[in-house]
């Protein structure tokens, strides 16, 4: 959870978290998106990928990124859950009470 948080305080790497939201791409199409060098998003994009935020593959020569949504929900959920169990617990509630016919 820790790695999370310190990911997602930079404010280029929300900014990367954002683009990826709309799918997968390239480290290139990253780079191109921002007035920083390809060094610099490389490092970005190796702390998401150390806080598991996002995922690697590679097609050809290239590396494509794709967000892991669920780590992000897993780690806010948990501070949540710790910080304000009540919220946590209210909002199992009313998803039991959603999903009862």
């Amino acid at each position: 959870m820790t790695a999370v948080f310190r990911a997602i305080v930079d404010p280029t790497r929300r900014e990367i978290l954002e683009h990826l939201r709309a799918g997968e791409l390239s480290a290139g199409d990253i780079a191109g998106r921002f007035d920083i060098s390809a060094p610099s998003i490389s490092r970005h994009l190796s702390v998401l990928l150390g806080a598991g935020l996002v995922e690697q593959r590679r097609d050809g020569n290239r590396l494509l990124y794709r967000l892991r949504p669920e780590t992000l929900v897993h780690a806010l959920s948990g501070f949540l859950g710790r910080v304000c169990p009540t919220q946590v617990l209210r909002r199992r509630a009313r998803k039991t009470r959603r999903q009862t016919p």
